[in-house]
């Protein structure tokens, strides 16, 4: 187990699957956590109690919509109130829309970009300030196997996600001079609510029960025939953040069933 005491974490979308192991896992590492997202009271209160049952000597929440441009320096100062300092910042979360590029609309295709890619930008611009004075830390981008390769009808996801990859690759090297370190990491297919409406387009297109869907839908890209384990992107998150780490920066890490390797 490594051990996260004494650092705070900002991570985004933290009540869809991904997100909230996220934030399951540097909890139980010891982190103070600043979570964001935007969903029902229910949901969000749920969510925080199990990251406080995980670990966590503290958390903030947050429901600020990060599409607003004032929402980045918002949370990076409700950090460094609450905390002190901001450590680590996890860009996680996201919006997709499926559909062929004639017909795809300029409202989703802004969104899009805007939630995966502006968003992580301003997030970072506001984090890097607080880092550069602590001296230290840690910005993980959870970009996408689509930031690696492309797959039909998802332009402004293929778009937003390559580009974030590239925005990864860029701050590495401007923060090279300092124990700041930026990876992102690129999940295949997780069973969440992002990819659950698109098992459920697959059922009814090839006429069969939502057990056969999932099957049939992950074997069509990923050799392991499983869908990946949020935790193991949790676990991906805390090793990167590690003081094992300092010298992994800039990097892509696919966790995908094997997905991009063929």
């Amino acid at each position: 187990m490594y051990n996260l005491k004494n650092k705070s974490a900002l991570i985004t979308g933290i009540t869809g699957g991904i997100g909230m192991d996220i934030a399951l896992s540097l909890a139980s590492a010891g982190c103070r956590i600043l979570a964001n997202a935007m969903d029902t009271p229910e949901k969000i209160q749920r969510v925080v109690s199990a990251i406080y049952s995980a670990g966590a000597p503290e958390v903030i929440f947050n429901g600020d919509d990060l599409t607003e441009r004032g929402c980045a320096e918002h949370l990076t100062r409700l950090a460094n109130k609450q905390f002190g300092k901001l450590d680590i910042l996890v860009n996680n979360a996201g919006i997709q829309h499926v559909q062929p590029i004639e017909t795809f609309s300029e409202e989703h295709w802004d969104r899009i970009i805007n939630l995966n890619l502006s968003a992580p930008f301003r997030l970072i611009k506001n984090s890097l300030l607080l880092m550069r004075q602590n001296n230290w830390g840690r910005i993980i981008n959870i970009a996408s196997v689509h930031g690696l390769v492309a797959s039909t009808h998802k332009s402004a996801y293929v778009a937003a996600k390559h580009g974030l990859i590239g925005l990864t690759k860029t701050v590495a090297l401007e923060t090279a001079n300092q124990p700041i370190t930026c990876n992102a990491i690129c999940p295949g297919f997780v069973q969440t609510a992002l990819i659950q409406s698109q098992i459920e387009k697959h059922a009814a297109e090839k006429g069969v029960d939502i057990e056969r869907a999932k099957q049939s839908f992950v074997s069509q890209k990923q050799p392991s025939m499983t869908f990946v384990s949020p935790k193991d992107i949790g676990a991906m998150v805390v090793f990167l953040c590690s003081d094992s780490c300092d010298q992994i920066t800039g990097s892509s890490f696919p966790i995908d069933g094997g997905w991009t390797a063929q």
